[in-house]
């Protein structure tokens, strides 16, 4: 009898696994799989002899999310030919980026949209709201002064800044679109200042 399916139950999770994944991520990667299961087949879940999950962690629990019970042995693919320490490098070395992406191409190419979607982080200007209009004014309470500030918004924070500072900001974010072309790496140049 040939095994057309593998019960998801089977599987084992790596409890060793060093890899998390976020909130807002693992809501991509759900959609994601739900929209292109055809992706599993192409990146499966790589296991051991014992059926415990050395690559795919979280496109496993992805997976128990969208109610799966068995999952097409396409799916899966067995590394049972490595050693101790070959599992151990293969677990990290599985989740290293080692290349980057080519900003340009992506803004010039690609639909930001459509990446968003797939859950790669680009520079979207809703994630950067700043309203340099928008100033509160809040009272120092030991030296008695008022102070205007407006907020940033960033991702998940939102920073709270002078005019001054504001400015600063901008004119830094200004000096490297002209010096580079791209916003790539604006932070950190921004930190080094």
């Amino acid at each position: 009898m040939k095994i057309e399916s593998v019960k998801i139950n089977e599987l084992k999770t790596n409890p060793n696994n060093p890899r998390i994944i976020k909130d807002a991520k693992f809501v991509k990667l759900v959609k994601s799989i739900k929209e292109f299961p055809k992706m599993m087949e192409l990146r499966p879940l790589i296991i051991d002899e014992n059926n415990m999950i050395l690559g795919g962690n979280m496109r496993f629990k992805a997976l128990k999310q969208l109610e799966y019970t068995n999952i097409p042995k396409e799916w899966i693919k067995r590394a049972n030919e490595l050693t101790k320490d070959e599992i151990k490098r293969f677990i990290i070395a599985d989740n290293i980026g080692f290349g980057e992406h080519d900003w340009d191409i992506l803004a010039n190419e690609w639909n930001s949209e459509d990446l968003v979607e797939w859950g790669l982080d680009v520079w979207n200007p809703e994630d950067f709201d700043n309203d340099s209009d928008d100033f509160d004014s809040i009272q120092g309470e030991d030296s008695g002064t008022t102070i205007a500030l407006t907020s940033i918004k960033f991702k998940n924070y939102i920073i709270y800044v002078t005019k001054e500072e504001e400015e600063l900001f901008q004119n830094a974010i200004d000096r490297h679109l002209a010096d580079f072309g791209i916003l790539t790496g604006v932070i950190n140049q921004i930190l080094k200042v």
